[in-house]
């Protein structure tokens, strides 16, 4: 009878701290489970905040300078003023104009091409140029001493056959006027390695020579009627042209 009661009092001592220890051993495995959970998310960054913080990384060295968007302010301004300015005047060919016009965005100079007689006629036409000079009438000194201002194109005039040399003019548009400045001969059968006689200086040619050939690229459509509407032409280009410049340096400094 005591040996039962004995055994009962161990029990009963016994029990509460089996219970402890289990639910002691239950908080210790959660714990480890929720410090290894806290382990894994110090030790894997945040997707969020990686997003956040990096765009504003490369913000912080990638800024643009303040130079640079001055320049930028000053090409938008200046895209504005020239097309403003950019006022084409959309004029027909004049009657009987005999070339076909090869325009190609982009390009310094266009092309004009067309048959005659047999001969391949195309004429490179340039950019404008302004050519400034000094009043020659000083009957207007007092008037305006500002200088005369005249606008000029270079053109290249090739005269070719179906097969051989052709002739190859620098001239120079004038308005109401085509001068003729240098006269070659190209040949494609002549090595480049030689270096051809290109003739005189097409102004030491005697008179009645230079006039001659003045008229023979007059027949082949080289006259003022044509050249007088190239200069429209090629100054609403050269605006044109002006722009898609300005726009395509804008494009860069932006990128």
């Amino acid at each position: 009878m005591s040996l039962t009661n004995a055994i009962r009092r161990v029990a009963s001592r016994v029990a509460p701290l089996v219970t402890r220890a289990s639910a002691g051993s239950q908080r210790c495995l959660h714990h480890h489970h929720g410090g290894s959970a806290l382990f894994s998310a110090a030790n894997k960054p945040s997707v969020n905040l990686l997003q956040r913080s990096f765009p504003s990384f490369l913000r912080h060295y990638s800024a643009r300078p303040k130079s640079d968007e001055t320049l930028l302010r000053v090409i938008e301004a200046e895209i504005e003023c020239a097309v403003e300015s950019n006022d084409p005047e959309d004029e027909e060919l004049p009657p009987g104009f005999p070339f076909k016009i090869e325009d190609i965005p982009g390009q310094q100079t266009i092309t004009l091409t067309r048959e005659f007689n047999g001969e391949d006629i195309s004429i490179e036409v340039h950019m404008p140029d302004v050519v400034t000079g000094d009043r020659d009438d000083e009957s207007n000194d007092d008037a305006d001493d500002e200088p005369n201002s005249m606008c000029t194109i270079p053109l290249v005039v090739r005269v070719s056959k179906r097969s051989g040399p052709s002739l190859e003019f620098g001239c120079t548009a004038r308005p109401d006027e085509v001068a003729i400045d240098t006269l070659t001969i190209k040949d494609p059968n002549n090595s480049e390695d030689l270096i051809a006689y290109e003739g005189p200086d097409f102004g030491d040619l005697d008179e009645n020579l230079q006039k001659a050939f003045n008229k023979y690229i007059e027949v082949r459509g080289v006259k003022p009627s044509v050249t007088n509407y190239l200069h429209g032409y090629m100054v609403d280009k050269d605006s044109k042209e002006y722009v898609t410049w300005l726009q395509n340096v804008q494009k860069f400094v932006q990128s």
